[in-house]
């Protein structure tokens, strides 16, 4: 998802305006790593002219939109939610293409099923007669309270995401000229305190609140302007590629290919060299390759202590970005069944005995909880190619503490969790699991941690809490390297699969802006 902040102040020309022709020929950039917000970047320079290559340290590209294949079953490592597609065919768009000719997005109805221990359940959906009936059996009063939020969504959805989503904030006049309109929508409230100033059922305000954990972002904690997703999601609807989210990566890396991109895999960078307080070239496998500007897709701490810690900027800057608030980690099991599982919804998140006590202890704690709240992922349910026939494809994931804050050893504790996970599954969910079990994997923090490079193993960059948005998040062109970009979820606008691609429209106006 986006954050709802960028400046007011645009560049001259954004990458929106710029195609083909419009850089001078010759000129080159190395983007460095292939998840979205990179991949996006990527395209973007290739269509304005610019002749772009883009690395991957890993063998596939995707980044945590990685893809695992065992004994016929696909698994999506990383997000499945897609809203936004407008954002997506505008990157196709750019040189004449069409994102139907690379990519077959599918509709999920209903968009999530919520889902209590009580045995309550409540179908999320765009479907407005189907929500009020299901509001209405909880608490009338809140049909009524529903369209207030919904309207408040909507406000705080044109204002920050439609207004203000794409453009860069680089100086904090900026900050300042939106501050008006940010205090008008109470930007300083929390988004669970917003639904619960609208929505009197506590079943409701988790049911539109949890989003604000799709960006990593506490519901307690993140700011109100967070509940642009709900309206985002309704404006939109939610998608899924046919073949999965890898889907989606291949078809954006084809036509990067098919305009002339380089992508190169296994292709880790050592460091990004600078001289004379430029960056001129990236090392990888030992050789120096030269370019006219470099973005980088990678972690923003990595970025910095690994890729740049050898001059000061570079050692600076990962300083002072380890003093943030990193976002929580998420521990993930990929499980293939032998059987077809017709019970379950395309995404179900299942809420745990506890709300805001667990997810205090998720964003504070020092431990694991010994409950969990779960988002389950069928992809079946809208795509049966993801398992031989007959089969399914799964995979649940549970926010947990990241690594800074609970340095658990993930060798010992990921088994048990994973054991855990999978028979309360069983016991509520899918029942004959354990006996239909064909293929299991884990991910956990420490995998965040060494795979993705990703600090504290945080499985959103620095956590989307007010003081560290907008200005206050690492600017999309470094403040000290004029040609060093960054781009992706560590950067603003923030995580998610509409927010890295947003980053990669403000990165790249500032990039073709800068050479024009």
């Amino acid at each position: 998802m986006s954050s709802p902040f960028a400046s007011a102040a645009s560049p001259a020309l954004t990458a929106g305006q710029i195609s083909y022709g419009a850089v001078a020929p010759g000129n080159t950039a190395a983007v460095i790593g292939a998840g979205f917000g990179g991949i996006a970047l990527a395209i973007r320079l290739q269509a304005a002219g610019v002749q772009t290559t883009l690395f991957e340290a890993r063998d596939k590209p995707g980044g945590r939109a990685y893809v695992y294949q065992d004994q016929g079953f696909t698994f999506d490592a990383g997000p499945t939610v897609i809203t936004d597609p407008s954002a997506l065919e505008e990157l196709f768009a750019l040189s004449g293409r069409k994102l139907s000719d690379y990519v077959d997005l599918l509709p999920v109805a209903p968009f999530y099923r919520l889902c209590w221990e009580d045995g309550l359940h409540f179908d999320y959906a765009n479907d407005q007669g189907a929500m009020d009936r299901q509001i209405h059996a909880l608490n009338p009063a809140d049909v009524a309270g529903y369209q207030r939020f919904l309207a408040y969504s909507k406000a705080v959805f044109e204002e920050g995401y439609i207004k203000l989503g794409t453009v860069p904030f680089l100086s904090f006049r900026s900050m300042v000229q939106a501050g008006p309109q940010l205090a008008k929508l109470q930007a300083w409230r929390s988004v669970y305190s917003m639904v619960a100033r609208f929505i009197e059922n506590e079943h409701l305000r988790q049911a539109f609140s949890f989003h604000s954990l799709l960006v990593g972002g506490n519901p307690f904690a993140t700011s109100s302007i967070y509940a642009l997703i709900h309206a985002l999601e309704r404006k939109w609807g939610v998608w899924f590629p046919r073949g999965g989210t890898g889907a989606l990566v291949r078809g954006m890396l084809r036509m990067f290919e098919d305009m002339g991109g380089t992508l190169r895999l296994t292709a880790p960078v050592d460091r990004i060299e600078v001289e004379q307080g430029r960056a001129v070239a990236v090392r990888v496998h030992g050789e120096s390759l030269p370019f006219g500007q470099v973005a980088s897709n990678a972690d923003v701490v990595h970025t910095y202590e690994r890729l740049l810690g050898h001059v000061p900027r570079g050692a600076a800057e990962a300083q002072r970005l380890k003093s943030k608030r990193f976002s929580m980690s998420l521990f993930v099991v990929h499980f293939g069944l032998r059987r077809q599982q017709p019970q379950l919804q395309h995404h179900t998140v299942c809420f745990g005995p506890r709300y805001r006590e667990l997810i205090d202890d998720i964003f504070n704690g020092d431990a694991l909880a010994d409950d969990f709240s779960l988002y389950l992922h069928a992809p079946c349910a809208t795509d049966p190619s993801l398992a031989p026939p007959g089969c399914s494809s799964h995979y649940v994931l549970a926010p947990v503490p990241h690594l800074g804050q609970a340095p658990l050893d993930w060798s010992v504790e990921g088994p048990r969790l994973r054991d855990r996970i999978l028979d309360y599954l069983q016991a509520r969910y899918i029942p004959g699991l354990r006996d239909d079990l064909v293929t299991c994997r884990i991910f956990t923090p420490s995998d965040f941690k060494g795979e993705l490079a990703a600090h504290h193993g945080s499985a959103f960059s620095l956590e989307p809490v007010l003081t560290q948005s907008a200005w206050f998040r690492p600017h999309n062109r470094d403040d000290v390297i004029p040609n060093l970009y960054i781009v992706g979820a560590g950067t603003h606008p923030g995580a998610g699969v509409p927010g890295v691609v947003g980053s990669a429209k403000a990165t790249a106006g500032l990039m073709l802006g800068d050479l024009s």
